[in-house]
């Protein structure tokens, strides 16, 4: 747990914590990583709900019952259910993104398993995407790599990579603006 807890601090990692220990011991991690997925994408997809977990003008037992509500229309059960509940129950759910973040890193770590963003100029091909993901293994020394390919033709060619808090930029444009930077300095 030492090393878990180097990953996620304050606390909404306290939290997170919990809830994965918890998670692990009833072997449920998939479950409730897939439910807790399930609610961040409503809190991304509805400005109202995002407003509501936001406000601290509605009490706890507001909260727990219009949670209660919402958790039942999107059957969504089990640990993360009770977990969520007793989150607006301590009047904690203004954080609850923060939770969900810190309970998926110490999932993925758990799993061996690195995220990264990639943006590229054009699509790639799947043989690319592969040798990217072995690469990227590779250096942040995980079993795998996720990948979530953004297209951006703005960066011309190359790409930009950021795994973890690591970012390289070796876009084209990039180098041709540093470039533009030396250029004036010289001149």
């Amino acid at each position: 747990m030492a090393k878990q807890e180097s990953l996620v601090s304050g606390m909404a990692g306290r939290y997170a914590q919990a809830l994965f220990a918890l998670a692990q011991e009833t072997g449920t991690t998939d479950e409730v990583s897939a439910d807790l997925a399930a609610f961040a994408g409503f809190i991304d997809s509805s400005e109202d709900l995002r407003r509501f977990i936001k406000s601290p003008v509605f009490s706890a037992e507001e909260q727990v019952k219009a949670l209660g509500a919402l958790l039942d229309k999107a059957e969504i059960g089990g640990t993360a259910a009770k977990f969520l509940k007793l989150v607006a129950a301590k009047r904690r759910l203004f954080a609850v993104e923060d939770m969900i973040r810190d309970f998926n890193i110490l999932n993925d770590s758990a799993k061996g398993l690195s995220r990264a963003s990639v943006t590229v100029a054009e699509a790639l091909k799947e043989e690319h995407i592969e040798a990217l993901k072995s690469a990227l293994a590779n250096v942040s020394g995980s079993r795998s790599v996720e990948i979530a390919v953004k297209v951006d033709p703005t960066i011309i060619g190359g790409l930009i990579v950021q795994l973890g808090s690591r970012m390289v930029d070796g876009s084209l444009k990039t180098k041709l603006n540093s470039i533009r930077t030396r250029m004036k300095e010289v001149g």
